[in-house]
């Protein structure tokens, strides 16, 4: 027996067109006009697109920064995921200085193992580089299913990386066919900038944004792209906030540098007169890299439809505003800097974007789930509706509205920077490895059924069709 959902419009990243499709087990099992079979379930999905299941590439759930972790840890998060119509979420489990990279990823699987309402893996950052980590990095690939890394160009003293390390774990995540996730920013010149502000008593969450200035991603950016073409290695860049940003990964990628890039939702549908605010209720908005000028934000729309961005992910950090947040008044630095977001990633998108006509639905499909199971090993088990692949579905009813707001979200965190924000159209079904784990808009499982994801070495989307 079976569940056949009838009379959706698929959406791919190639393609829309009408037809149903038939679940078996956890695979699909046949798309077409006459896949129904004796016993099946019938689930009806008339008037409503069906999409493959999205992949947010970037979360970080259950960190521990300072003294504190994020709100949302991986149960909360993933079950907010799934809500919003995502099924896989990658996380960037973090190697701590004085660590093994062994250490590190196990101390994620055990933040994560058994907590999971979606599917999930692994990014493994990397913070304290050396000769006996270098010699991890194969291992991390081929048997551990981690095929890609992230290194800091920013958070001084505590993250950030040098450039003879950056260089040296390009070289090598080259040899053992991983990707280098990048945050871009120049931390030298944001630390210079921090205690400038703070000398002259520049203090409030006003000042962040002008501690890290574009310039300060654009430098770090084309940096890492003269280096990534010296090492002949593909990199990401994670978090693409800006214009210069964007058009010094345009150039790199006429001259055949081996770069991908992705924006977040925030960077799209948000601006810098959130920060405009005289009272505290700004740092809210504390974010890195920052919230950009309004005119920045054509640009990044323009950048996905042509295929500059590669992808959209949503960089879920979450702190309360009280208690966490509040730990940086007198001194904006202090402000942990992250926000919410995995649940309305493809509402976003879909709002702000599909139906203002800035991007097309198959756009849509490829930048929220076929790219990022692309990029990250998991193609063509996920991302895409297609016989054999994991029944990873959402029924997407475009009709629904809601607003978002905090007294709403699954988030588990006491603020929205997306509070009072319309959004049309609501993932009303969702398929996870063929289990219904959202029915009419509501989580319907309290089983956290997700599947930790071994994931395949890097190979470039170009070449990676099969």
């Amino acid at each position: 027996m079976g569940i056949v959902l009838q009379a959706g419009k698929i959406v791919t990243d190639t393609a829309c067109y009408q037809a149903d499709i038939r679940i078996q087990g956890e695979i699909i099992a046949a798309v077409g006009s006459q896949v129904r079979q004796a016993g099946d379930t019938l689930l009806s999905a008339a008037g409503c697109y069906i999409f493959p299941g999205g992949i947010d590439a970037h979360t970080h759930f259950d960190l521990p920064v300072g003294a504190m972790s994020t709100a949302d840890d991986f149960a909360s998060g993933t079950k907010a995921a799934i809500l919003g119509g995502t099924t896989t979420v990658i996380d960037y489990a973090t190697q701590f200085k004085g660590e093994t990279l062994k250490q590190g990823l196990e101390n994620w699987h055990q933040r994560a193992g058994g907590k999971c309402y979606a599917d999930y893996g692994f990014h493994m950052a990397i913070t304290d580089w050396n000769d006996n980590v270098s010699r991890e990095i194969f291992w991390l690939s081929r048997e551990a299913g981690v095929s890609s890394v992230k290194l800091y160009m920013a958070y001084k003293n505590v993250m950030q990386v040098d450039d003879n390390a950056l260089f040296q774990v390009l070289d090598r995540s080259r040899e053992c066919s991983i990707l280098t996730c990048v945050h871009c920013e120049n931390g030298d010149i944001v630390d210079n900038l921090i205690r400038k502000f703070r000398q002259q008593g520049k203090t409030t969450p006003a000042y962040h944004p002008l501690s890290r200035p574009p310039r300060v991603e654009q430098e770090a950016v084309n940096r890492l792209m003269v280096l990534a073409e010296m090492a002949d290695a593909p990199v990401l860049v994670v978090h693409l906030s800006c214009r210069e940003a964007l058009e010094t990964v345009a150039k790199a990628k006429e001259r055949g540098v081996q770069v991908f890039a992705e924006t977040c939702p925030q960077y799209l549908v948000l601006d810098d007169s959130r920060y405009q605010d005289t009272s505290f209720s700004c740092a809210k908005y504390v974010i890195s890299p920052p919230l950009r000028g309004k005119e920045n934000q054509e640009y990044l729309w323009n950048g996905l439809k042509t295929g500059i961005l590669d992808t959209v992910a949503t960089d879920h950090c979450s702190f309360n505003f009280h208690g966490q947040k509040e730990v940086g008044r007198g001194d904006f630095s202090k402000i942990p800097n992250g926000a919410p977001g995995v649940e309305h990633r493809l509402g976003l998108l879909y709002t702000y974007g599909v139906k203002t006509g800035k991007i097309s639905l198959t756009q849509f499909v490829d930048k929220v789930a076929t790219q990022p199971a692309k990029l990250f090993g998991l193609f063509p088990k996920k991302g895409t509706i297609a016989p054999g692949s994991d029944a990873d579905l959402v029924i997407w009813d475009e009709q629904r509205q809601s607003t978002i707001g905090a007294a709403t979200h699954a988030h588990k965190v006491d603020y929205s920077p997306y509070e009072g924000m319309k959004q049309q159209g609501q993932a009303i079904h969702v398929f996870l490895r063929g289990q219904q784990v959202v029915n009419n808009g509501k989580v319907c499982t309290d089983n956290p059924n997700g599947q930790y994801l071994f994931r395949k070495p890097f190979q470039n989307p170009k070449e990676n069709t099969k």
